[in-house]
């Protein structure tokens, strides 16, 4: 894996702001210059903002920055304060009469722990977006502060989710083409190893780690798997390769694979799983090769997710109780 994830493509910048009480914050990437963009949202209980302006058919080409926050819907007020700093920096889409910076965001569900009256806002968005650097942070971080999974049993069982980020590089004629991803895994069902297929965090009983989907028929039809919306896994892929809104969809599609490769299970009722896909270079490459590479660092982002999480809230992390 490269160092600093998703930041070792050019022109991607990551900020963080969060409060470590409440167990919430937000997450920004921003691009400076403008990125093409593309979303997939493949749960059914989605939380965004301005992805219709993503769709090929639509007129707005280029991106400023992308949100992933906590706070349910609450969290999309994140994106008014990144669109704040960026428009104090001059940055946006020229309407003539003003700058208007084009920031899409998507959000989790985090309101079952911590304290759920506080939600990230606009003055967490604008901190966010002051601090984002070259470098990642990750864990118990941004949109992962408040990120739990496996909970198909529901919440007393969870473990702690988080954020992660990975990156990939390969020869190509151009120059390496590199790709990578960033993710905050706040997932109802248990993270896996594509590796191993080890369960790396799930529901817990009896102190082990459970099989989501072996527990899948009892908790649903029991109630304890929750309401639509509690859950949610959202990321963004960064790429240098040159890619127009069509292929930046088709990225962001491929790239859910990872989601699928690591979350058990993915992409359910009550998920609102979302991935952006973002082209911040100019290298010519083939977009299948592109989003070969976006569901591999995917999925390698989500397992850092896990692992670099720390115990929060009353749950457990990977590391508290990772068998030997």
């Amino acid at each position: 894996m490269m160092e600093n994830g998703i930041c070792a493509v050019p022109g991607v910048y990551v900020g963080h702001a969060q409060d470590e009480r409440a167990l919430t914050g937000c997450t920004v990437c921003l691009f400076p210059a403008g990125a093409v963009a593309g979303v997939d949202v493949r749960g059914s209980a989605p939380g965004t903002r301005e992805t219709d302006l993503l769709s090929p058919v639509n007129l707005v080409e280029r991106v400023h920055a992308i949100v992933l926050a906590g706070g349910s819907a609450f969290g999309l007020d994140a994106a008014g304060g990144v669109m704040q700093y960026l428009a104090e920096q001059g940055i946006g889409f020229a309407t003539g009469a003003a700058m208007v910076p084009i920031v899409p965001a998507a959000v989790l569900y985090d309101l079952a722990i911590g304290d759920g009256t506080v939600r990230p806002d606009a003055a967490m968005g604008y901190a966010a977006a002051v601090r984002a650097s070259r470098d990642v942070v990750e864990g118990n971080v941004g949109a992962g502060t408040g990120a739990t999974v496996g909970k198909v049993l529901g919440m007393d069982k969870a473990m702690k989710g988080g954020l992660g980020t990975a990156a990939a590089a390969i020869p190509w004629p151009e120059g390496p083409l590199i790709v990578g991803a960033l993710v905050a895994v706040n997932a109802l069902g248990d993270i896996r190893d594509p590796s191993t297929g080890r369960i790396l965090a799930g529901p817990r009983i009896n102190g082990r780690i459970a099989d989501s989907v072996a527990l899948l028929p009892q908790a649903l039809a029991g109630g304890a798997a929750g309401f639509p919306g509690q859950n949610t896994t959202i990321g963004i892929v960064a790429t240098n390769a040159r890619l127009n809104k069509a292929q930046a969809t088709k990225v962001a599609q491929m790239a859910q694979d990872g989601l699928a490769r690591t979350i058990y299970p993915a992409h359910t009722m009550l998920d609102g799983d979302t991935v952006f896909a973002v082209s911040a270079g100019e290298v010519e490459a083939p977009v299948d090769l592109v989003g070969a590479l976006a569901a591999q660092v995917t999925a390698e982002a989500i397992v850092r997710a896990v692992t670099k999480a720390e115990s929060a809230g009353g749950l457990p992390a990977w590391r508290d109780i990772a068998a030997p």
